[in-house]
């Protein structure tokens, strides 16, 4: 199949980026085997902008993206965090092209009220959305033009390639015991839950904070080095109790083989195996399930591998971005897609 993808790709981060859920879905089209084409949004902008102010290129940018839908001819466009597209231009794809179809995909969560008015936006213009938070969050947004879905964070095989799982905890290639990387502060109070562990957790557990307590974030290459060094990881969101909802940080530490800690609110257990995710509560519970499992090696190794498993073969990005056609299509599913319930 012949399919857009309109995305902010990010080129001009030059390959600082810390983990592009964009950038998975389309290796997992091309996996999956279809003719792919990227369009990002943010980067032409730029580029085609006087003076290169992104702004300025909104107009010229919706013009090219209509300039390519005309020369590529796609027959699916899926398109994610494409703010610079308005709604008026897909519009006018369908009006000139009416046998495209139209895919929308929103990785962010719902408690952000701007990005629940741009899922709205999206859903009067998209024949199908994608958002990854669960069916039963989705409901606010029935009565549109576009099919409702849940989409999961997926591991992408090339890039979550570690695999720390396998590594004893006297392994010196394992540096931290605990992980939590975050440099976001908006509409969360999580740093409130890391500061208690900070003080409660034993001295001898290496606790480390990448973007917290003014010590700086990790990007690009840093980051999945500091992913391969680490024996455990907490899955903390910016705020809990959404079905399904998760940080793309699951995937990312899941996929390498750390031990994955998650707020049992979001119902994982749903479709995940037992003995992969460990489920916490509050503080209190999440505190002693850390030193439980920093102390029995074997009991982490164990669990964490077989989230790793899960994931590489049941959340891959080839099996995410086939879904995404699928679902759109109307085709029926060539797989039993976990998350389909």
């Amino acid at each position: 199949m012949r399919i857009l993808h309109v995305d902010n790709h990010q080129q001009r981060k030059y390959g600082q980026l810390r983990v592009s859920w964009a950038l998975k879905l389309y290796s997992g089209l091309v996996r999956a085997g279809h003719n792919v084409l990227a369009f990002s949004d943010r980067d032409v902008a730029r580029f085609e902008a006087p003076l290169g102010i992104r702004e300025l290129g909104k107009k010229i940018t919706n013009r090219r993206l209509l300039q390519t839908v005309e020369a590529f001819e796609p027959e699916l466009i899926v398109f994610g965090h494409c703010d610079l597209i308005g709604n008026d231009t897909f519009a006018e794809i369908r009006r000139r092209h009416p046998h495209i179809l139209l895919a929308a995909c929103n990785n962010d969560p719902l408690f952000v009220p701007r990005n629940a008015a741009n899922i709205a936006r999206r859903c009067e213009i998209a024949d199908a959305m994608f958002v990854s938070t669960g069916p039963q969050e989705l409901k606010r947004f029935a009565g549109k033009r576009a099919s409702l879905w849940h989409m999961p964070n997926p591991v992408d095989p090339s890039v979550e390639n570690a695999d720390v799982s396998l590594l004893a905890a006297d392994d010196p290639a394992l540096e931290t015991d605990l992980l939590f990387c975050s440099n976001s502060r908006q509409f969360t109070e999580r740093g409130a839950l890391v500061s208690e562990l900070k003080e409660k957790l034993p001295g001898d557990l290496r606790f480390h904070t990448p973007g917290l307590f003014e010590q700086p974030a990790l990007w690009g290459r840093d980051y999945e080095r500091k992913l391969a060094h680490s024996k455990m990881g907490l899955n903390l969101n910016r705020q809990e109790g959404y079905q399904w909802y998760s940080s793309a940080r699951i995937a990312q530490l899941a996929g390498n083989g750390l031990l994955v800690f998650t707020h049992e609110s979001a119902g994982f257990d749903d479709f995940m195996p037992a003995e992969t995710l460990v489920y916490f509560r509050d503080a209190v519970t999440l505190q002693q399930q850390i030193v439980e499992f920093h102390r029995d090696d074997a009991r982490r190794q164990h669990w964490a591998s077989r989230c790793r498993d899960f994931f590489h073969r049941e959340m891959n990005n080839t099996l995410y971005a086939q879904y995404i056609v699928e679902a759109t299509t109307g085709a029926a599913f060539s797989h039993d897609y976990v998350w389909v319930q």
